[in-house]
């Protein structure tokens, strides 16, 4: 009777593995909102998801995370296996729960990008010290080039933006650029990548828009995993294996990635130390 119930256990455990309830489960893949809207988002990043999914021959799950200040939570907290998210998004997380950067996107080829300060052409405005009693808007919270790097230049230069402005906001990338480029908003922090798009894609004329301040490189956006799954060494390998490999990818699969994007490099901790600076001079982290 032993004998045949052990059998049983083993016929069923065969059974369900066949069937595929054995197999690993899927990894949670967020990715932060680069695009105009979640949809956008969603349908732009599909493409590398599943790439990620037959490299790894494991399944990926993608979801759009709408504030990089969310995504960073959800990768410190165990919603998220895997995120692709900004340089401060990565700290604060990395900070906060032991989260690992694995790669850094390539731009043109480079993996580094700048933080800037908008304005409209016909705003009076042609440097920061005009910006006193004015309208600003950052990013939010958890934006390396909306909030973080330029509320740190204004620190340096003695600014208290709360005082400073007559009134401050906190909204989107591409929110900032409208507003500006439509008068409503007297200037506001941004990223080149992003006003580059928005001009390509037709959403921004640059006769609307002019930029007044431009930061030192910044490192570009990281893939950073959990600190539970960075544990799991031949994953994190084939991992980045799958990651370098999108370059040569491109060549076919043009649709893995945003126009002007061309890759990942390989890049650790210490390649966003400019960022994790700015965090504590700015009193955003804490020395532990």
């Amino acid at each position: 009777m032993k004998r045949s119930f052990h059998l049983f256990v083993l016929l069923v455990t065969t059974l369900l593995a066949t069937c595929g309830f054995a197999a690993e489960p899927p990894l949670k893949f967020g990715v932060g909102l680069f695009q105009p809207d979640r949809d956008k988002n969603d349908s732009t990043y599909r493409p590398l998801a599943n790439y990620l999914s037959a490299k790894l021959d494991r399944p990926v799950e993608l979801r759009t995370v709408d504030s990089w200040e969310g995504l960073a939570k959800s990768l410190a907290n165990g919603e998220t296996d895997i995120a692709l998210l900004g340089p401060w998004g990565y700290v604060l997380a990395n900070h906060e729960a032991g989260a690992q950067v694995l790669a850094t996107i390539l731009y043109d080829g480079k993996p580094e990008y700048f933080a800037i300060m908008v304005t409209h052409p016909q705003s009076g405005v042609s440097s920061v010290a005009d910006l006193k009693g004015r309208t600003f808007a950052f990013g939010d919270k958890g934006s390396t080039s909306g909030y973080l790097i330029p509320l740190h230049y204004f620190m340096s230069q003695g600014i208290n933006p709360d005082s400073y402005f007559a009134k401050v906001l906190h909204t989107k990338h591409q929110a900032i650029e409208m507003q500006v480029s439509q008068g409503t908003l007297d200037a506001g922090a941004d990223y080149n990548r992003n006003r580059n798009a928005m001009i390509e894609q037709g959403l921004l004329k640059p006769e609307h828009s002019r930029i007044i301040w431009q930061s030192a490189p910044l490192p570009n956006d990281a893939v950073a995993v959990s600190k539970a799954l960075f544990v799991d060494r031949a994953l994190v390998a084939r991992l980045q294996a799958a990651l370098l490999g999108i370059g040569d990818a491109l060549k076919t699969q043009p649709q893995l990635l945003p126009a002007h994007y061309t890759g990942f490099v390989i890049r650790d901790n210490a390649f966003y130390k400019p960022i994790r600076d700015a965090g504590l001079a700015t009193g955003k982290l804490q020395v532990r």
